[in-house]
């Protein structure tokens, strides 16, 4: 069965100013690709080359492969919030696409509720233990893609009912929503403005929604608030590579877009912390902030620049980004790695944890580039 999803995995024809007729805006495609590297065996190769090198660079980034416990942020913190920004830099070209083949407002929403609710169900199933059959163990709301689904969702609502201007003001009145219900609004028993894993208001309210299927420490239904956020986010920056401004503009206003959201975001965060795991308004602004730079960097060397042999590796992991991400969480592909080096590994002393990491990522590469020359791409 073919799931075609554009915003989720990539399939967003770019209308250039510059050429003729339609292409692809590659540094897409390949920053799509560089965000599911890290989750498919990009962590654990940079992990096993700083155990088998013991270099006081590598030693020091390693803690940068790890969430931050509460407060704060690290690299690994930013992979989320960029895959959904994205999403949200690839819904102006989905609907532009769609609108031209003569679809109108209601089947783009009939179609965005769609996707939805398949994200939100494939999340059931691979983080939520679904297919367990086991109620205490079922976990409905605990999954990367429920998050995903919802910001997708109400991003493609307000792109549709809002206009491109009215948007920032949507997009403002979102994260001041968020700050006001975490800040003002006292819970019971705890108190107002409480930002501690188990007193803050999110969690309060999931809890009461989820009762007994209430997990972990991620939150979700008012972090909604947070989730159109960074979506929207990408979707101003998606609206600005569709637009006929030259590349150099582009560049230049995405960078601006990106150093202003970070100087916004800290300078919140001083009253209003950078909590991932609770979506916050100042960690929406400075992770978006960062994936506006990231994407002004590969649009720069891939788009105008034209160098994109290297983007290649990342664009084959892009162009099938959902199907590996559920893989990846539903079989362990050392399984198939240590066919190979499992017997060796046991010779190779500190290397070993590098060799079996890169072997696994060859293994996952090779089925997607495999799916990539079959032109076999599973989308939402």
């Amino acid at each position: 069965m073919r799931i075609a999803t554009d915003e989720i995995a990539g399939d967003a024809p770019v209308r250039s100013p510059e050429k003729s007729g339609a292409t692809r805006v590659k540094s897409l495609d390949a920053l799509r690709g560089f965000d599911m590297f890290w989750i498919i065996g990009g962590g654990e190769v940079v992990k096993g080359l700083a155990k088998a090198l013991d270099t006081p660079i590598l030693n020091a980034f390693v803690p940068q492969l790890e969430h931050v416990r509460w407060q704060g942020l690290h690299c690994w913190d930013l992979i989320w919030p960029l895959f959904m920004f994205i999403v949200g830099a690839a819904i102006p070209f989905s609907i532009e696409r769609r609108r031209a083949a003569g679809a109108t407002s209601r089947s783009l929403f009939l179609h965005a509720l769609w996707r939805s609710v398949v994200l939100f169900s494939i999340g059931t199933v691979t983080q939520g233990n679904l297919l367990a059959w086991d109620l205490s163990v079922f976990r409905p709301c605990y999954s990367v893609l429920h998050g995903i689904a919802a910001g997708y969702l109400i991003a493609v609502i307000v792109v549709l009912t809002v206009r491109p201007r009215g948007r920032v003001i949507v997009l403002g009145g979102f994260l001041l929503a968020y700050w006001a219900l975490l800040i003002l609004i006292p819970v019971p028993g705890v108190g107002r403005g409480v930002l501690t894993p188990t007193g803050n208001l999110a969690t309060f309210v999931d809890q009461a929604l989820l009762g007994r299927f209430h997990y972990g420490e991620n939150t979700w239904f008012l972090s909604y608030l947070g989730f159109a956020s960074s979506v929207l986010l990408g979707v101003f920056a998606g609206e600005l590579l569709a637009s006929a401004r030259p590349t150099r503009t582009k560049i230049l206003l995405l960078v601006v877009a990106g150093m202003a959201c970070i100087a916004q975001g800290m300078l919140w965060s001083i009253e209003f912390p950078i909590i991932k795991l609770l979506w916050t308004s100042s960690f929406v602004l400075v992770s978006g902030g960062i994936s506006f730079l990231i994407l002004a960097l590969f649009y720069w060397i891939i788009d105008v620049l034209g160098y994109e042999r290297w983007a290649f590796f990342f664009i084959v992991i892009g162009m099938n980004s959902l199907a590996v991400y559920v893989a990846k969480i539903l079989f362990d592909f050392r399984l198939i790695a240590d066919i190979f080096v499992g017997k060796l590994l046991p010779r190779l002393g500190r290397w070993d944890d590098f060799a079996e990491a890169v072997v696994t990522l060859a293994v996952i590469w090779s089925l997607l580039f495999w799916m990539y020359r079959k032109k076999s791409f599973i989308r939402l």
